[in-house]
């Protein structure tokens, strides 16, 4: 079946969606999963094709498992999803070199993790009422803000770009317990919110929403977007989520 959809196995890689739940459960996470198995089919005819295994059995979190992949995304995962052995197959997994994409709620998860949270590079606080705001890209040339989306249908709208630095975008606005900037060394900001386009913000001119960073050995990219179904059927987003399973994957580099 590989060759049939024709994969390169000497590229071909596995991403692990995994969206276990133990506190908010975001409706959008089938919209999510969904997304993701759309990119990977679209992947196959690229040059790093990968496929996609979705589940929320907290089991595969043990070394021997885990190596089958060399990305985990990590949707809207919440609360204590992982234990503590779970954690520590975390641990081995981005120590080994590999990936992380965390995406929206992923922040508010095992906050008794102090190294889960530099990993991620937030830990949320409070949001206020979804609304529209205006998002900035800092570094548009970035590979994971400037890899195109390679699902191409109707409903998908244009992406952002170099011509177009700011984007209205309807979600959650996450605030976060500490500043980003300040919970993890090194972190490479991509997208940021005027506080000034919306109600409740609280981290002023510099509010961070997506970034990117090599931590501990391994790389994660982390965007606090993604509350709605519709932002896995925008090609702006779904192009940075593609972007930033190749970046993680360490198929992209930075020039």
């Amino acid at each position: 079946m590989v060759q049939r959809l024709g994969y390169s196995m000497a590229n071909l890689f596995k991403v692990l969606v995994f969206s276990r739940t133990l506190a908010y459960r975001h409706a959008s996470i089938p919209a999510g999963i969904d997304a993701f198995h759309q990119i990977a089919a679209a992947s196959s005819t690229t040059q790093h094709p990968f496929t996609v295994d979705d589940s929320e059995d907290p089991s595969l979190f043990c070394e021997e498992r885990l190596s089958a992949y060399r990305v985990i995304i990590l949707l809207q995962c919440s609360g204590d999803f992982l234990n503590e052995h779970q954690i520590e197959a975390l641990k081995r997994f981005v120590r080994s070199g590999r990936g992380i994409v965390a995406v929206h709620c992923a922040s508010f998860a095992l906050q008794g993790s102090e190294w889960y949270g530099r990993l991620i590079g937030g830990v949320f606080d409070h949001h206020p009422e979804p609304q529209l705001g205006r998002v900035h890209a800092l570094d548009v040339n970035h590979p994971i803000l400037r890899t195109a989306c390679p699902i191409h249908v109707q409903e998908l709208v244009a992406p952002l770009g170099p011509a177009e630095p700011e984007k209205l975008w309807l979600d959650e606005w996450y605030n976060f317990k500490t500043h980003p900037r300040k919970t993890s060394e090194g972190l490479h900001v991509l997208l940021s919110v005027n506080e000034a386009s919306y109600k409740g913000g609280w981290h002023g001119e510099d509010h961070p929403v997506a970034w990117c960073q090599e931590f501990d050995g391994g790389r994660c990219f982390y965007t606090s977007l993604g509350h709605f179904d519709e932002a896995y059927k925008d090609e702006w987003f779904l192009g940075q989520l593609y972007g930033g399973i190749l970046w993680a994957a360490g198929c992209s580099k930075e020039e």
